[in-house]
């Protein structure tokens, strides 16, 4: 929206609204500087100031990390800070101040701040208990162990900032035992010391041991492995149970133990650039001597990963703390408070200004009579003859006293009964059977209470996908070789699979890999294997693409194999990077090519060309490194031994990719390549229609001439500080060209159970779904696709940035809404000023992208009617495209408008700070209320910033949970946490809360209409102890039953009917109009019961012996029919009623009697007693046995005839849950999961809701991958076919159309 100049006032207003009270007490750290790392030198001269102190830029963060919200001398200020953001607080405690003087006293002051003390101390508590939580987590962090470097005279020169000392660390010293000489012979030699992570310093040398976590962002020098490589764990970082692989800088190999990391011989130093948040890239340089390395991702350990299946690894300390790249993507933990609560403010500042009037009135009034019955001699005025007597400050006295009288307008025992509410509802979803997963024992937990009733108004959910929706478990499905289709059948060990495909056991017929069920299995693959061993003369093309397609996969690969050296005869295990690489080398495994491991650059493999005891041996001559810019891998490999001679020493470029992109590189002219490239085509179509990912496969012999002038140019590149990537990136594109064609690859990614049901269950809740995932695009729009978030007939708009030719972000984005949604008024709306590019209308001969056949050899031309199909819009955002868009105001506001017209989004290769900006953009944007789930540390900022975040606790790390407002183990258990639990508690809240307050304006109603008669003193009319337990005893208890066991539906039709959720997100059970409504209804009965009794005993006395009726005999009267009105009143709003609803409702009315009558019989004598003797008149009064029953039933009539109406024969048209309610009555037996939504319509007539159960959908659900695509940045479009793997991280558009511009 266009910036609009605010009033001063309303600036005030918004700095206020916005104000962050951990600002106060923490200070937000800023990554600092380029940095370089010395060892074994001196720091340099300059890097001092004048008077001999280091400069603060060349001072590095400690390595201590703090997530806990306080600390002993912090804890009271914040929490009070916090707490007093309720209005209602504020006021709490200017009352009770008030009552210290003795002026406005009303009994003891004491007594009177006890309320405000019990609440802030219960809230401070729950506060307490939760950050205890994370100082434990904190300190098992900060004071986990790792091996650092400390030998006798050598010295680290790189210094560091001071730890945080508070008193709670100064405690914790004392208890905390520091490492000494018993842990150092623990480590194996006194050179290397366990120390505690946080004493980590940059510049340390560390020694991980195997399963050790990480403890800082560390350079790899040596390791325990022949070819110098590590395996880590990265399910902190992404939630990947998949080993990862890194390798150490070449010119520090030479750094394996402690004697050789502190000669001064090795002295080294590394240039890295600043910190950054930017979880895949690191760019430093390595300086040895006169030598300079590159280093890069893969040569670093990022804190939060865990080493695996490495038995050392010896590295330097680069970034520390809150410099590493895991916590600069991380947030402080947030104060969040439910909507309900925020709601309840405005109501609060509603009632207070109520409260402002009535004592103003009071006071004036007051003020008034005083001065003009003085004159006449007014007998209450007797005290007012005194000279330092003043009317106006009487007036004022009386106005201070008056906001004493009606101060349960807003009442404190409000905010206990919400937190014993919420505490309760915690305990049920706790207790819920059906969100506990036997797998693991974990029950769905609440970590946070007070957010319970956001859980029924959620509108937007942003997911994350790796082990969040899917179980990150590959299988090989089918594949495509040379124009046939082989598909594979599911093997037991399949099924019993855990999941983690990062080992897989190679299956052959060989010692090598023992293992008796294959994955990957086919007769007509198995026939077709035996007959290329001696294939005729018509057999040999195939049998020649068979065996390169095999080798392709068996060799094209970052996996690494692994055995038990002391047994020959084990069996191999492949540690890969990702899971469907492992899924590739196990599918040629399964096909006799077997992966047998490397010797440093020499890959061994085994064929059923090689006879007993051989392998072929191929010398890994370079890698070319898949990217999302790249969508493809490929390596240049020599053949130097095997079966036959007639390929020995060739060298050969290996290549697998996404289709459109290996298309676009294969040779041209050959009529058989041409058929082949279009029978492949076919097939991709086919397995992508299955949900399956796609992979194309390809291969050409170099010459090597031409090879070494190329590698020359690729080192150069490698080795370039600045723009290493683009460099890489094109020098890499000039070999890969004229490549055949060999097939294709179709791999299923597992999902967890119960997602595609429950994400269509959520969608038709009205709930929209987004996925925000540091996943390749095409793997993010694969589970799209398979979990039904992108749906039948759906339009996919694609924004990506970074290729080449791609149009600019901002004009992608205006594009997009010219085209897809020209009548919106987005572009109006937004103040956006079209790039001239994208306003001008071009001609065929002026296009940017003009109507033409691609040079990607497709057969067809697809897409017209893109933008038009039925099922809405589906906007895919890449990480770059993203963070161009949210770098610009203009551009943010855009991309939030044009996300707003979609059913869904996918935001790919993102950041984790990324996730959180993304969840921010619509929580603050258009204020909704959002909820985040994710399972790994890379999700903490999303599910910190989002209204309520929710951790899976399944069998990823805990990272997640740990940040989490509830913790559940699978995803599928969401549907159930919101649609079940969510409805229950914002229903129940919302009636309870609104309830409250009505029974308080009834109470203060009719404190009120007695001012009428005692002259506005703002005396009360009540005696004393029945106000003082109005909120203690007498009504309590009905609305707590109101919020522990209310329902308006049963678990089971919730679960049925999704769409009845639609009440929450549009907060249908609470906000200001049902405010006013109830505060309307206590006035109106406030006014019957005190009329109407005032009047019955202002006539003939019902005292035998002739008097007048004493003033508390008719306000008893009154008390007792406004307590029994009340609690009906109550009752009547309960939807289900129980015994324990019963109970509550008549506990209180039977007290009220019983104290009554026990109260009237006292006599005076330590206490005051004023009711004393109301047993004579009152209980034998014809006018309190009459008044009590009308006043009641016309205090309830019109709320009661109101009710009737709505669903009686006469009334409006019953909403959806009212027609559910009478189902659910009438026909309790009704299974309505098997006689769908369609059937539960009621024959009165249709609900007039949007989502109404009527109008629900029925039948069968068209198939899913119809959907068409179009690309903003080239401007291409196409029906979606490959979903898959065919466009690895760039997800540019289907290579099998020809699309025309936009």
């Amino acid at each position: 929206m266009p910036p609009t100049k605010k009033s001063r006032a309303a600036r005030w207003f918004y700095n206020v609204s916005r104000f962050n009270v951990a600002a106060l007490f923490s200070t937000k750290h800023e990554p600092g500087p380029k940095r370089t790392v010395f060892v074994n030198e001196v720091l340099p001269s300059d890097y001092y100031g004048p008077k001999g102190k280091l400069k603060k830029e060349y001072v590095y963060t400690p390595n201590q990390v703090i997530t806990s919200k306080y600390t002993v001398i912090t804890f009271v200020p914040r929490n009070l800070l916090e707490q007093f953001r309720r209005v209602a607080n504020v006021f709490f405690l200017g009352i009770a101040i008030l009552q210290f003087f003795n002026e406005f006293s009303t009994i003891s002051p004491g007594l009177v701040i006890f309320p405000l003390l019990v609440v802030l101390a219960i809230t401070a508590g729950k506060d307490a208990y939760e950050d205890t939580k994370r100082h434990q987590s904190d300190a098992k962090v900060n004071h986990a162990l790792v091996h650092v470097l400390h030998s006798p005279g050598w010295v680290n020169p790189n210094q560091m900032l001071p730890k945080a000392r508070t008193f709670v660390r100064g405690v914790r010293s004392l208890v905390h035992k520091k490492p000494g000489a018993e842990d150092d012979e623990k480590s194996g030699g006194e050179a290397w010391r366990q120390t505690f992570w946080e004493d980590v310093r940059v510049g340390d040398f560390v020694r991980i041991l195997d399963d050790e976590p990480i403890p800082a962002d560390i350079l790899i020098c040596a390791t325990s492995e022949d070819e110098n490589v590590a395996f880590i764990e990265t399910k902190n970082l992404d939630g990947e149970t998949n080993l990862k692989s890194r390798h150490g800088v070449p010119a520090l190999a030479h750094l394996c133990d402690a004697a050789a990391c502190t000669s001064p011989e090795n002295a080294l130093r590394v240039d890295c650039e600043r910190p950054d948040n930017n979880m895949y890239r690191l760019n430093a340089t390595v300086h040895v001597g006169d030598k300079t390395e590159p280093v890069d991702m893969s040569m670093t350990l990022l804190r939060g990963t865990v080493l695996r299946n490495t038995r050392w690894v010896i590295g330097l300390v680069l970034f520390t703390g809150e410099d590493t790249k895991i916590v600069l993507n991380s947030s402080g933990t947030p104060s969040k408070r439910s909507k309900v609560e925020r709601q309840m403010n405005p109501q609060v500042g509603v009632n207070l200004t109520i409260l402002a009037a009535m004592a103003i009135v009071c006071g004036a009034a007051d003020s008034h009579l005083e001065k003009r019955y003085f004159p006449e001699f007014a007998p209450w005025l007797y005290d007012d003859i005194r000279s330092d007597d003043n009317p106006s400050i009487n007036g004022l006295v009386t106005w201070a006293f008056a906001l004493i009288t009606f101060q349960n307008i807003v009442p404190i025992s409000l905010y206990i009964s919400i937190e014993f509410v919420r505490t309760c509802q915690a305990l049920f979803i706790y207790f819920d059977y059906e969100m506990y997963y036997k797998k693991t024992g974990q029950a769905t937990l609440a970590r946070t209470w007070n957010l319970s009733d956001d859980l029924g108004q959620i509108e937007y959910i942003f997911s994350d996908k790796t082990g969040t929706l899917t179980q990150n478990s590959m299988v090989f499905r089918e594949c495509s070789i040379g124009g046939r289709v082989y598909s594979g059948n599911p093997t037991p060990e399949e099924h019993s699979s855990s999941g983690d495909s990062s080992t897989v056991r190679p299956s052959g017929s060989n010692n090598n890999s023992p293992s008796s069920s294959p994955r990957f299995s086919d007769p007509a693959l198995t026939a077709d294997l035996a007959a290329a061993l001696h294939p005729s003369p018509g057999d040999q093309p195939h049998a020649r693409t068979l065996h390169g397609f095999f080798s392709v996969l068996s060799l094209c690969h970052s996996v690494l194999a692994a055995r038990d050296t002391d047994n020959p005869d084990s069996t191999i295990t492949y540690k890969a990077q990702s899971p469907d690489e492992a899924a590739l080398v196990q599918a040629a495994a399964d096909a006799g090519y077997v992966f047998l491991g490397r010797e440093r650059e020499v890959m061994l493999l085994r064929t059923p060309f090689c006879g007993e005891g051989e392998v072929e041996r191929w010398e890994l001559v370079n890698v070319l490194e898949f990217t999302s810019a790249r969508k493809r891998m490929s390596v240049v490999v020599r053949k130097l031994s095997g079966p036959g001679d007639d390929e020995g020493g060739k060298l050969f470029l290996l290549t697998k990719g996404a289709d459109n992109v290996v298309f676009e590189r294969l040779t041209r002219g050959q009529g058989s390549q041409e058929a082949l490239k279009k029978e492949t085509e076919q097939h991709l179509d086919e397995f992508a229609s299955n949900g399956l990912r796609t992979l194309t496969l390809a291969y050409k012999v170099l010459n090597e001439e031409e090879h070494a002038v190329w590698n020359e140019r690729y080192h150069e590149a490698t080795v370039a500080l600045e723009g290493r990537d683009d460099l890489v990136e094109a020098v890499s594109d000039e070999i890969e060209h004229d490549l055949r064609l060999l097939g294709a690859t179709a791999i299923e990614d597992k999902l967890q159970d119960g997602v595609p049901e429950t994400i269509a269950d959520l969608k038709r809740a009205g709930i929209k779904v987004w996925v925000a995932t540091g996943d390749k695009l095409e793997t993010a729009i694969a589970i799209g696709h398979s979990t039904n978030l992108i749906g039948p007939e759906s339009n996919i708009i694609i924004l990506r940035d970074g290729d080449e030719g791609s149009r600019p972000v901002a004009d992608q984005l205006v594009r997009a809404v010219q085209d897809f949604f020209p009548d919106s008024g987005i572009l109006d709306n937004a103040g956006v000023v079209i790039p001239p590019v994208a306003r001008r209308s071009f001609s065929a001969q002026e296009r940017p992208h003009p109507l033409r056949r691609l040079t990607t050899g497709v057969s067809s031309i697809v897409g017209a009617n893109n933008g038009t199909r039925p099922g809405g819009f589906v906007l895919v955002v890449d990480g770059t495209a993203l963070g161009h868009a949210l770098a610009d105001e203009q551009n943010k506001n855009l991309l939030l408008r044009l996300a707003m017209q979609c059913e869904a989004v996918i935001c790919c290769r993102v950041s984790p700070l990324q996730k959180a900006l993304v969840v921010r953009l619509v929580k603050e944007g258009i204020g909704a209320m959002t909820l985040a789930i994710g399972d790994g540390a890379n999700d903490v900022s999303m599910i910190q910033a989002a209204d309520v975040g929710v951790g899976i606790s399944g069998e990823e790390g805990l990272q997640a949970v740990n940040s989490s407002d509830y913790a559940i183990a699978q995803f599928r258990f969401l549907k159930r946490l919101l649609l079940v639990h969510g409805h229950w508690s914002y229903a129940r809240n919302g009636n309870m809360i609104l309830n409250f307050w009505y029974k308080n304006i009834v109470c203060i109603g009719v404190l009120w209409w007695f001012q009428i008669w005692d002259g506005w003193s703002a005396a009360y009319v009540f005696e004393y102890t029945y106000l003082l337990w109005w909120n203690a005893f007498w009504t309590i208890a009905p609305v707590i039953a109101i919020g522990v066991f209310d329902r308006l539906l049963d678990a089971e039709a919730l679960m049925a009917l999704p769409e009845l959720y639609r009440y929450g997100r549009e907060g249908h059970w609470f906000g200001l109009r049902h405010f006013v409504l109830y505060m309307l209804d206590g006035v109106y009965q406030s006014a019957i019961l005190f009329f109407l009794i005032r009047y019955t005993y202002d006539t003939t006395t019902t005292r035998r012996d002739g008097f007048h009726v004493y003033q508390f005999e008719f306000s008893t009267t009154m008390a007792m029919a406004t307590i029994l009105t009340v609690n009906l009143f109550n009752g009547l709003n309960v939807n289900v009623w129980t015994g324990w609803v019963f109970f509550a409702v008549s506990i209180g009315i039977i007290l009220s009697w019983v104290y009554t009558a026990i109260y009237s019989v006292i006599s005076p004598g330590w206490i005051a007693t004023p009711v004393y003797g109301n047993d004579h008149y009152l209980f034998r009064s014809a006018y309190f046995w009459l008044c009590i029953p009308l006043t009641v039933c016309l205090a309830l009539a019109p709320r009661y005839l109101a009710r009737a109406w709505d669903f009686g024969a006469f009334g409006s048209i019953p909403s959806d849950v009212d027609i559910m309610r009478y189902i659910r009555q009438t026909e309790p037996g009704r299974d309505l999961g098997r006689d769908g939504p369609k059937s539960t319509q009621l024959e009165r007539g249709p609900s007039p809701s949007r989502y109404s159960v009527d109008t629900l959908p029925v039948g069968p659900v068209p198939d899913l991958r119809s959907a068409s695509t179009t690309d903003m940045s080239t401007g291409l479009r196409n029906p979606s076919r490959g979903f898959g793997f065919r466009d690895r991280g760039g997800w540019r558009c289907d290579a099998a159309d020809t699309v025309e511009s936009l």
